[in-house]
């Protein structure tokens, strides 16, 4: 969507569409709030354009926002998002800014994007400088999650950059402060947990335990301790407490 309509970047251009590099890794969105009217590719199902207000419409299922980089009003479509905890945005990186604690308080996790993006104008092509050569977005660009879901999704969709989760369970908090063993780390983590959890939960719980950077082969061990009577199978790939 209009991510630069209030933004001044080096392109010649201030609608800023988002590159199909970064949507095609996510998967499929339901709706985008806030699209381009015309524009190349729809970014989910359904999309509301400014004329239909997305702001002031009920938004549901897993959620593409590209908002209009405003700071009158970008704090709204943040606050919404978080209402709806379903789905992820794109925005610049503005990490000193009020608005963005909003993401900080509420996102289950950013993944900070290498390099700068190159968006695309309402014909597909890619913005461009007013001498002709490619424009890129004048400021680093940062993906959020918003939920367990799209979490796992951003985790995992090997767009490059540094991906940073922002929700870590307390059990394993608590865990990497003591030696203590696979199991009983993996055991107080699914206790800790409000639903089944899967084995993508856990490798997304434990990427960064110290635990894990000194085995290589953490995944197979956190399987394995699943198997020995950490958890128990409640389905395919559902484990509860013992």
């Amino acid at each position: 969507m209009t991510l630069g309509s209030h933004q001044r970047t080096i392109g010649t251009s201030q609608v800023h569409i988002t590159p199909r590099r970064i949507l095609d890794p996510l998967g499929a969105f339901d709706l985008d709030p806030c699209g381009n009217d015309p524009r190349p590719w729809d970014c989910a199902a359904l999309t509301f354009t400014e004329a239909d207000d997305g702001l002031a419409r009920d938004w549901f299922g897993r959620v593409w926002l590209n908002p209009p980089f405003d700071r009158r009003v970008i704090a709204s479509w943040f606050e919404k998002m978080a209402g709806h905890n379903r789905g992820t945005a794109l925005v610049h990186a503005r990490t000193e800014t009020a608005w963005f604690s909003l993401i900080w308080r509420n996102a289950s996790a950013v993944l900070f994007l290498a390099g700068r993006v190159v968006f695309h104008k309402p014909d597909g092509s890619q913005q461009t400088t007013r001498d002709g050569k490619v424009a890129n977005s004048g400021a680093p660009v940062v993906l959020a999650a918003f939920g367990a879901r799209d979490c796992d999704i951003l985790a995992a969709c090997g767009i490059d950059g540094q991906f940073v989760p922002l929700v870590f369970p307390r059990g394993v908090l608590v865990a990497a402060l003591a030696d203590r063993s696979w199991r009983q780390i993996v055991t107080d983590f699914i206790a800790g947990q409000d639903a089944p959890v899967r084995v993508a939960d856990l490798y997304r719980a434990f990427s960064d335990h110290p635990k894990s950077k000194v085995n290589p082969n953490w995944r197979a061990k956190l399987r394995q301790t699943l198997q020995r009577g950490a958890g128990k199978s409640v389905g395919h790939d559902q484990w509860v407490a013992a």
